[in-house]
């Protein structure tokens, strides 16, 4: 199965498939231009937990007070600000890196992003690859997840994540550092696509906007209403990411629909986010929008789909209302404010309406 994943270098250092070859979009890590050319060196005297692909700095735990943060990242080159944003609330603590799949790339990148004086922000940052069911339940994994100030999901295949991480230890610790530790929390595509309340799992592929509205009840549309991951400000929320490369705005509506028709929720949102741009929520739930693309908050109406059946043109209209949308274009330092804890409270960004009409979207 192919992953949820953009083809081009990634920190991972491997070429991937050109995405001219394939009809959906695939997800990435950012390019290598942010690795040092003199890599910190894994201190010889460490001896690393299972899983542990590498580390840079003191592997020595420290112990800070940190603030909670989420990061939703789109995929692509990485947002260097997002990023800051998260170690700056890490105050100085260790960064934990976990994937599937891929390598290194993150750790010399964090470590050397912020410095203050010439000295670095962070203690360490070490890579956990955790590509199986058995390391995903081995206890010293997620013991150094707990233990990290600031923890990030790489882009990969989230039907990986689901697969090795849901209902085990590494879940829990996610958890922990969510609502107890209160530690900052991101990903980036893959890794941005599980920490809604709802995820698209993608165990059977991923799906196109089109393939999507034309049938709404596609074998390809996997959902689950997660037990997974609890972050309190995505309650009700589905995430999706690349949103315009390809366009994945008719999909994730097809999302939202088959969210009211199949769990009966009376809210159905949405946040998708464009490559390279990243929503940044901090601890009170106002989130801020960095890096050069858009990122879309989306608000079904409280009445169902017209029609969300199987083989059947999604139809959802309400009066051309189905789907509030508020559209905050990002900036380097930061651009408008969505308040996620009463979705009205809004500045910097557009207001637009979104229907579907016998499966084509319209927006208005």
């Amino acid at each position: 199965m192919f992953p949820d994943f953009l083809t081009k270098p990634t920190k991972n250092g491997i070429l991937l498939v050109s995405s001219f070859l394939l009809s959906f979009s695939l997800l990435a890590c950012s390019s290598d231009s942010n690795e040092s050319e003199k890599p910190t060196p894994t201190p010889t005297t460490y001896t690393p937990i299972p899983s542990s692909i590498g580390i840079v700095g003191d592997p020595k735990d420290v112990t800070v007070t940190t603030s909670a943060g989420t990061v939703l990242m789109g995929g692509s080159t990485d947002v260097d600000s997002a990023m800051k944003w998260m170690i700056n609330k890490s105050i100085g603590g260790d960064v934990v890196i976990i994937r599937a799949s891929g390598a290194t790339g993150y750790n010399q990148y964090l470590y050397d992003l912020v410095k203050v004086n010439g000295i670095r922000q962070v203690n360490s940052v070490e890579t956990l690859l955790i590509n199986s069911v058995e390391l995903a339940n081995n206890p010293k994994v997620a013991e150094r997840i707990k233990e990290a100030e600031m923890l990030f999901i790489a882009g990969g295949d989230q039907a990986n994540y689901i697969r090795f991480w849901r209902n085990t230890p590494i879940e829990e610790a996610l958890n922990y550092l969510i609502n107890v530790k209160k530690v900052p929390v991101g990903g980036t595509s893959a890794g941005c696509a599980i920490l809604g309340e709802a995820v698209f799992t993608a165990e059977n592929n991923t799906i196109t906007s089109e393939e999507a509205l034309i049938n709404p009840f596609n074998s390809k549309i996997t959902l689950a209403k997660s037990d997974f991951i609890n972050n309190p400000f995505l309650k009700n929320t589905i995430t999706d990411t690349h949103y315009n490369n390809p366009d994945r705005k008719g999909r994730h509506i097809t999302f939202l629909a088959r969210l009211a028709n199949d769990f009966n929720w009376q809210e159905h949102k949405g946040i998708g986010v464009e490559e390279e741009t990243a929503v940044c929520i901090d601890e009170n739930g106002k989130a801020v929008v960095y890096g050069t693309g858009t990122a879309y908050f989306l608000k079904g109406s409280s009445e169902k789909p017209e029609k969300c059946s199987p083989n059947n043109k999604l139809n959802w209209v309400n009066n051309k209302k189905a789907i509030q949308a508020y559209l905050i274009t990002g900036k380097e330092t930061g651009n408008g404010s969505f308040d996620l804890t009463n979705w009205t409270t809004v500045s910097g960004g557009i207001y637009q309406n979104m229907y579907v009409t016998d499966g084509v979207l319209s927006i208005e």
